[in-house]
């Protein structure tokens, strides 16, 4: 990025060139809106937030602790808060990305209204999700540079050269609020084509990373609800594949792939692959399926579907629907199997979908993948799916009952009753809890984590706890104690709603297009004065 003497020269000569009929306009104005847009497109996002990520993975590699996280947003406001309210505590964005979920894009965003986590909802309403979330990122940088610029004229005003060349540099140091996404495109909403034409859109609309699963497209499943169905690798190779194809075609050529596996969970596959030599992959696939072995050809009856392994002849174990069944207790190395064929033809990520969060088990699985392919590493989903408070006090009830520690004071069935919050117990899960991001990048490779629905949640329990104080007998109290008041104090930028929502930003606009005769909304009777 240019800086901001740079801009203002540029601007200047481009001006100057254009003769005496563009003399109205002014050189610093244009080259503050220049640096109010610095991406003109989604792929000017993919390019730019690609670099970042692969910088931040082989950080990672080089240092466990260097971890990445994000939160899933639903709506361009919330992306915006998130990492308006990340630089304002953390004062950089680095490692803090946007995810984007398909769960919430079934449930929020859909025409259809609220829909399970199943690909029902329109495939475009993804790409537009990204192009939303990105315009209010942008607005955001917008903004905050809004601010500094009123900051700069004033100091000029005063003469205060110390303090403009103060802010210079921070208009000139600035770090945009345009983070890496991660984006999720489901099981690819159709064939290996479909999968590629989604996936141009996403590109185009900013994303530099996506996610797919290895679940049968139109019966997929949430990753934590039953009834998932995978395909064979060669089916979910392919649309590795198509995903790599569409970033090359955009010039995107560092663009981000997170191969995904519900194998965990998964007790059913569509189909059996063709094995074209003993041990290829389709041989390793099928050899998980299972069946009984059958002796007499004649006991076979009509539709049975039969599979030569190890010398014996089986019959395959199919539902009413069609689909066959594994092998019980397979989960895990189906899910190896998944990681490393996926890492060794195209996938830059991996994400195995756990039914709960325990480091020991995805630790276990990650050794396994690493032996094969050292440097594997994972995005992981710390899903509101499970029950953290129950999980954690089990996990150190479990780990404090092998040690031979005294468990009789609390009921293992029952530990997420209030009256254990503030034991001793308690207390030792809520820490394994603080620090499981921590302990598990170190420990299990996991690279990224993300929470897949936190602003759900949120949005629901705060309308709730305004709800039960603004309709009770809090009144009007419920939503100034617990709403404005906290913004005040806690210095929340939405505060004054107008300048968040672009009405100051408006006004430059007015002032750069028609000088002193602009009507401009930010005078002495603007109640957003009030609040300093």
């Amino acid at each position: 990025m240019n800086s901001y003497s740079d801009e203002i020269k540029n601007s200047a000569n481009v001006i100057s060139a254009a003769g005496d009929s563009w003399s109205a306009i002014d050189a610093e104005y244009v080259a503050r809106m220049r640096l109010q847009n610095r991406f003109h497109t989604g792929l000017d996002i993919a390019k730019h937030t690609a670099k970042i990520m692969r910088e931040d993975m082989a950080a990672y590699d080089a240092d466990s602790s260097k971890y990445t996280q994000s939160l899933g947003v639903w709506h361009g406001f919330i992306a915006q808060q998130k990492m308006i309210s990340i630089k304002k505590h953390f004062q950089e964005t680095r490692g803090r990305y946007l995810y984007l979920s398909g769960w919430m894009v079934a449930a929020l965003r859909s025409e259809f209204g609220p829909l399970p986590d199943q690909s029902m909802h329109e495939k475009t309403s993804v790409p537009a999700l990204i192009e939303e979330l990105y315009t209010f990122l942008k607005q955001a940088d917008a903004r905050e540079l809004r601010h500094l610029f009123t900051e700069l004229d004033d100091a000029r005003a005063e003469g205060n050269e110390v303090k403009a060349k103060s802010i210079t540099d921070k208009i000139d140091n600035f770090e945009t609020h345009v983070v890496p996404i991660i984006a999720d495109i489901d099981a690819g909403f159709g064939n290996e084509e479909a999968t590629y034409l989604l996936a141009k859109k996403l590109i185009e609309a900013g994303a530099c990373c996506l996610q797919i699963e290895n679940q049968v497209s139109d019966v997929k499943q949430c990753g934590h609800q039953d009834g998932k169905v995978t395909v064979p690798h060669e089916d979910f190779l392919a649309k590795i594949n198509a995903l790599r194809y569409a970033f090359l075609e955009l010039g995107v050529d560092d663009g981000i792939i997170v191969a995904r596996t519900d194998s965990l969970g998964a007790g059913l596959t569509q189909k059996i692959p063709v094995s074209h030599s003993p041990g290829d992959i389709a041989d390793q696939y099928i050899s998980f399926i299972e069946g009984e072995e059958v002796t007499d050809p004649s006991t076979l009856g009509s539709g049975d579907i039969v599979i030569q392994r190890e010398g014996k002849m089986l019959k395959t174990t199919r539902m009413p629907n069609g689909l066959f069944q594994f092998k019980p207790g397979t989960g895990e190395d189906r899910v190896v199997l998944d990681c490393v064929t996926a890492l060794q033809n195209g996938a830059d990520l991996l994400w195995i979908e756990t039914e709960k969060p325990h480091v020991g088990q995805i630790a276990t699985m990650v050794d396994r993948i690493r032996d094969v392919i050292p440097n594997a590493k994972l995005v992981y989903n710390n899903s509101p799916s499970f029950n953290w408070t129950l999980n954690f006090r089990q996990q150190v009830f479990d780990a404090w009952s092998e040690e031979g520690k005294d468990v009789s004071a609390y009921n293992r069935d029952n530990l997420m009753s209030v009256e254990y919050d503030e034991t001793e117990l308690s207390k030792e899960a809520d820490e394994k809890i603080r620090t499981f991001q921590a302990d598990a990048a170190k420990g299990a490779g996991i690279f990224h984590h993300l929470i897949t629905l936190p602003t759900y949640h949120t949005a629901a329990l705060s309308t709730d706890t305004l709800s039960k104080g603004y309709f009770g007998d809090e009144g009007m109290l419920a939503y100034v104690f617990n709403v404005q008041r906290q913004e005040i104090r806690n210095g929340l930028a939405c505060a004054k709603h107008q300048d968040m929502a672009g009405s100051n930003i408006g006004d430059d606009h007015k002032e750069y297009f028609s000088g002193n005769q602009a009507l401009k909304a930010s005078g002495k009777d603007n109640t957003m004065n009030q609040f300093g």
